[in-house]
Parts: structure tokens; sequence; C-alpha cells
């Protein structure tokens, strides 16, 4: 039980802006701050995962600015790692216009790195006397190590780095849910809820990226689809550059959304209980988390489609369903829906929001009333563990191929 508590309090995190760009600037963030001094010159070597989610997202607060080289070049101007995920909240314009003339100036290069992590950072700092390189893996603010001038300040094996990883199971995440104590968690899970609710509502007033959420909603007026068009609007936001803070999940903001926002709107509507929709919430984030243990934390699997899952599984776990009820809405949705591609951050993330979340509140439905999908059903295991198993290898390892083809290579 302690360890989940110790596991939640890392991984739901407010971020500023999508983490895999706000990874970039905060590995050249901390490799300036041991440097001592601004670079000449700058470069990253990244996995795939990295460069296609940094690719074509918007950076908050940057006036537009997409991309990995604009994301290591502000890093490097903030040159304070401290705020770690919110390193480039203080951005400002003289920041940005620094930025765009070390832009033109080629100051900085990009290079794809083969046989490492799905997550990894590798930035080089460089002046003429001095070199910094800073490593970064596994989890977006995770440095392994630290060198200077050829002498090592850190190094981590990842070996390490994986044992400390905690092994669940399903039960293991029900248990959590039933018997925390919320004195422990009730601040950061009402902080996932208002600050992801804040942002979804500030997708829903103002134009972002292609506006699914509002789109959505435009013809229906069901709760799924409230609750589906609400996330939308959050990605739509956030992927368009909102400057809003973010309470991530997996290291995402859009899995953070995905997993808070619905059950905030079906709490709402079914005038449930605070416990019980704080205890809804902490089941989401754990069974998240437990799926995406074989996953990876990047993939070219859709990361909101194992968040959708577990935010269904939530939504039937706060409404007082049956146990059987739970894991079987989460079977149905990850079979259902496994599959789909992450081609990167950008605009159309809402709209795989909006999908993965119709099919598992269609999952749910599939669930209470005894149709859901049987042991030996293309991908269905005989127990929902042995069945979120199945998925992480064909995310890991059956659609390793699928993110050489969407990077382009």
């Amino acid at each position: 039980m302690k360890d989940l508590y110790c596991m939640l309090e890392r991984e739901v995190l407010p971020a500023f802006g999508c983490t895999e760009p706000i990874a970039l600037a905060f590995a050249a963030a901390k490799a300036v701050e041991v440097l001592g001094t601004f670079p000449t010159s700058l470069h990253a070597d990244c996995s795939g995962n990295i460069i296609k989610n940094a690719k074509s997202v918007t950076i908050p607060n940057a006036e537009g600015r997409t991309g990995f080289y604009y994301s290591l070049i502000l890093g490097a101007i903030v040159g304070d790692a401290s705020k770690e995920l919110e390193v480039l909240e203080g951005l400002t314009s003289a920041d940005v216009a620094r930025a765009d003339d070390l832009f033109n100036s080629n100051f900085c290069t990009v290079s794809l790195a083969e046989g490492v992590a799905n997550l990894y950072i590798q930035v080089r700092a460089s002046t003429e006397e001095h070199e910094v390189i800073v490593t970064v893996q596994q989890k977006h603010t995770n440095i392994t190590h630290i060198e200077k001038d050829g002498v090592v300040l850190l190094d981590i094996p990842m070996e390490q780095v994986l044992a400390d990883e905690l092994q669940m199971t399903f039960d293991d995440c029900y248990e959590f849910a039933e018997e925390a104590d919320l004195n422990r968690l009730k601040e950061l899970l009402s902080r996932q809820f208002s600050y992801n609710m804040a942002i979804a509502e500030e997708g829903m007033k103002n134009a972002y990226g292609s506006n699914i959420g509002k789109l959505i909603i435009e013809e229906s007026a069901s709760i799924a689809d409230k609750a589906r068009a609400y996330a939308a609007a959050g990605s739509d936001a956030r992927m368009g550059g909102c400057s809003m803070p973010v309470m991530i999940n997996c290291g995402s903001g859009n899995q953070g959304i995905t997993l808070s926002v619905p059950i905030l709107v079906y709490a709402e509507e079914y005038n449930v209980s605070e416990e019980r929709r704080y205890r809804a919430l902490a089941l989401a984030n754990v069974l998240a988390l437990y799926i995406k243990h074989d996953i990876g934390r990047l993939s070219a699997y859709c990361g909101v489609v194992s968040a959708a899952s577990a935010t269904a599984a939530g939504i039937a776990y706060m409404l007082e369903e049956s146990k059987d009820v739970v894991w079987e809405t989460l079977s149905n949705a990850l079979v259902g829906t496994s599959g789909v591609v992450c081609d990167g951050a950008k605009a159309s993330c809402a709209m795989k929001i909006g999908m993965s979340l119709g099919n598992a509140l269609l999952s749910y439905r599939q669930a209470k009333t005894n149709n859901s999908f049987k042991n030996g059903d293309g991908i269905v295991k005989g127990s929902i563990d042995e069945t979120v198993h199945t998925v992480g290898r064909i995310a890991r390892d059956g659609m390793r191929e699928t993110d050489i083809v969407i990077c382009g290579k």
C-alpha cells in the first residue's frame, strides 16, 4: 500500500506544456546549469519517440513556436532545471526573440539515437573550453548521467532505474482504491481535478487546435459525450499551446486529463460523494500506471487508449458497480481499441481522446449488461492481469516497427 502512495506522488505532478518538449527543455536547462555559462553550441541525441512527440506540438508561452529545436534552445536560455516539468513557465518575449536568433544561427542540432530506451535524451552543451553531457532516460526528468569535461558527476545504470519500478496487479489497484487513506491523497487528487477541468473549460471557451471538444458536444447532450468532449477540449488547449498547467499521469498531460476530467463530469452529474469520487480517481490513476508498466512510458501505442480504459473502470467503480464489472470494463476497453498509434503530440490527440473514451464508456455499458468479451476472443485472456500483459507485449514488442515507420526511417 505504501509504495502505491509513493508512486502516485511521483507520477501525478504538475506540468507546464506537453511533456516531451518540456523534457528536452529540462535536459538542456540542466546541462547549462552544470556548465555554469551559456554554451556556444547545443546538441541532443534523442530517441524516436522524443523526436516524434516534440516535433509538432506548440510550446506554451513561446508565442506559437513549436518543435524540438525551440524546446532545447528555450530550456538553455532558462538555464534552471529546478522547476522540472514547469521549467518554461517563466518565459518572456525577450527569451523568445533570443531563441529566434539562436534557431537561425544553427546553434542547436538534433540527431536520432538508436538502440536506446524509448524515452531517451542526451544533451551536450559546449563552449570552446568546456563540455557538459546530461542524459535523461525512462522518465521525463530522470537524469541518469552527468559528465563535465570528461569527469563523471552522476551515473545511474539502466538496470537500477528499471529495478526501481513497482510491479502490481489489478487486485493491488482495487485494494488501494478501497483502503487508501484519503487524508494523504486528497490534496493531490483535488489538484488533479481542478487543474485539468480548468484547462478543459478553457478549451471549450476558446479556439485551440481543431476544436474537437466543441465538435463532439455540438450535437449531443449525453453524459458520455459531455465527458469525452471536455477531456478532448483539455487536449485541444494543451496541444494548442495553452499556458495553463496540467496534472500529468504516466508522464503525460493528455493522459492526466483523460483520467480525471470524465470522472469529475460523471461525479457532478450523479452527485457522487467527495470520498467516492476521490477513490475512483485514485483507482483510475493506479490502473493507468499498471497498464503502462508493460507498454512503456513512450511507444507507438497511443497512451490515451490505456488512460481512457482506466477512466471507464474508475467511473464504473465510482458508480458502485461490482469488482467484476470494473475489471470487465477495463478488459473490454483495452481489447476494443488497442492498436491505435501514437504519431506524436499535436491537435489530433484530442480526437483520439474522444474516440478512446467513447469506446471505453461503451465498454462499461457492455460490462454492466453482461455482454463482455470472453476468454479467447482475440487478445482477451482468462484474467485481467493476463490481458493487460498481452496488451503490453503488443505495444512494446509488436508495434516496435510501427514507430520506425512513423518516424520516417
